[in-house]
């Protein structure tokens, strides 16, 4: 099935370099672009697309704001916030507000492409160096009352989130685990469910406010 995908930037150059790589994509069809937040608002309630990539600093509305109107208008559309640069505090607020996906714009096409078909699956993809940022800001911005939410998980399921943590997918736990997928995957299910978790994403700022990762 073709990805259909809205982008939002508001420099120019960038926005029709995105529109041109992103067009050169197997399997993906740029339905829309946008200068600003709000722009970008319309043509998802225009165009309904799997994925938007949305810059972080925009006017009118910004990143995070677009965001987070997009997961609670359109749930079936899902985010992958594309920066130059972040502060920790604005990486954090996207994630919380939704956002699926973290790159930075020196991503390569195969990069963007793996990061939105991901998203559109509702799995997350963080950039290397941006993941960091994230669990670092996550670790400053922790509380004893969320943190305490581990108490309720099981050994088992503090193991598996540690792997996540290290970045392992689902097979390459189970290995090192000696387990099944299956079995993997009804931890994953539990912890999640336990702590509130959206995605991997959030597992893994979890886990590194818990104190188990590191």
């Amino acid at each position: 099935m073709t990805l259909r995908v809205v982008l939002a930037d508001d420099q120019a150059v960038v926005r029709e370099g995105l529109v041109t790589l992103l067009g050169l994509l197997p399997g993906v069809e740029v339905v829309g672009a946008a200068a600003d937040g709000l722009a970008a608002l319309e043509l998802v309630a225009e165009h309904h697309p799997d994925v938007v990539l949305v810059d972080l600093r925009m006017p009118r509305c910004d990143g995070v704001e677009t965001t987070e109107r997009i997961r609670a208008r359109h749930p079936d559309t899902e985010v992958v916030v594309l920066t130059t640069y972040a502060d920790d505090e604005s990486l954090l607020a996207a994630l919380r507000a939704g956002a699926r996906g973290f790159l930075t714009k020196d991503a390569d096409a195969e990069s963007i492409a793996r990061a939105l078909r991901s998203a559109a699956a509702g799995q997350s993809t963080v950039d290397g160096e941006l993941q960091r940022r994230l669990v670092e800001a996550a670790a400053r911005s922790s509380t004893p009352a969320r943190v305490k939410e581990i108490e309720g998980l099981t050994a088992r399921e503090i193991e598996v989130l540690r792997l996540i943590a290290a970045g392992l997918s689902n097979i390459e736990i189970a290995r090192t685990l000696v387990v099944s997928e299956a079995t993997v995957k009804t931890h994953v299910n539990h912890l999640f469910a336990k702590a509130g978790l959206r995605d991997r994403a959030q597992a893994v700022a979890f886990a590194y406010r818990a104190g188990i990762a590191g």
